[in-house]
């Protein structure tokens, strides 16, 4: 009897050393994953911090922002602190390539010059503001004697080289998102009674609404009806024409309210992700 409880505690003391062995041999293990999967959390790609997102802005007057009493652009300005406070977005630059009295031919010509190709081939967004004056160069060469298929002829002029226009900026940037902002009445306000007006910007609105529609991320920006009977003054005092700083706000305000920013800058950074597993 004695000797079965000696061989039983020999047993469980075996036994017992086994198990603390054991414990004692994965230890070392389990400690040694931890490191590995602690300094794999610790080593973050450059990527997982998104870029900061580029605005290129092309275009006419409200590009430039003629009527803006701090000459500090227009909209771009109130875009940019929009943008930026979005938490997904770390910072914004604004590019601004605007001219005043710009149509859609001599912005046309001003797309192959090298600093605007390089701006909006690293674009994560493209705004374009143009075709207000193709619609006033009609008034100015036919003001003692308007008609309404003036305007008819001179859109289809517009169409094409607001396409020409669009194409070049595809092919330097393939996956930019692009803004087309349309164009308002400004006189609305001093010739509520002249409805041609409205049914010539409202014409032209539709045809750019049309083409945008024939690109990839592209969008249509309305701005008519934030003009149209408008109880706030939104005309630049100087020649109630031009947006003042609030007609300027309100444009920003209805751009990023209709922009992608779930997207915005989204190529980039897988661009940017890709580089990161290519090397190691």
């Amino acid at each position: 009897m004695r000797n079965k409880i000696t061989c039983l505690f020999i047993c469980l003391v075996w036994i017992s050393g086994c198990s603390q062995n054991e414990t004692a041999s994965n230890q070392p293990s389990v400690q040694q994953k931890s490191i590995v999967e602690l300094s794999k959390k610790e080593t973050i790609p450059a990527s997982f911090f998104p870029d900061p997102v580029k605005i290129v802005s092309i275009g006419d007057s409200l590009t430039q922002g003629v009527g803006d009493s701090k000459d500090n652009g227009g909209y771009l300005p109130y875009l940019q602190n929009k943008l930026e406070k979005e938490p997904s977005i770390t910072s914004v630059e604004m590019i601004n390539h605007g001219i005043r009295g710009n149509r859609t031919d001599q912005l046309l010509k001003r797309l192959d010059k090298t600093r605007i190709k390089e701006d909006i081939k690293q674009a994560d967004s493209i705004v374009v503001t143009i075709g207000g004056n193709d619609i006033m160069k009609v008034f100015k060469q036919n003001f003692s004697d308007l008609e309404l298929n003036q305007f008819d002829s001179a859109k289809i002029g517009y169409e094409k080289r607001l396409r020409q226009i669009l194409d070049k900026v595809r092919s330097e940037n393939d996956s930019a998102q692009i803004y087309l902002v349309g164009v308002y009445n400004p006189f609305s306000k001093w010739f509520g009674d002249f409805y041609e007006l409205d049914m010539i910007m409202n014409d032209w609105n539709e045809s750019g609404k049309e083409i945008i529609e024939e690109y990839d991320s592209a969008y249509f920006i309305e701005i008519a009806d934030i003009f149209e009977n408008s109880e706030e003054d939104l005309l630049y005092a100087e020649d109630y024409f031009h947006p003042n700083d609030r007609g300027y706000e309100l444009i920003a305000t209805r751009i990023y309210n209709d922009m992608d920013i779930t997207t915005i800058g989204k190529d980039t950074l897988e661009a940017s992700a890709k580089g990161d597993d290519d090397q190691e």
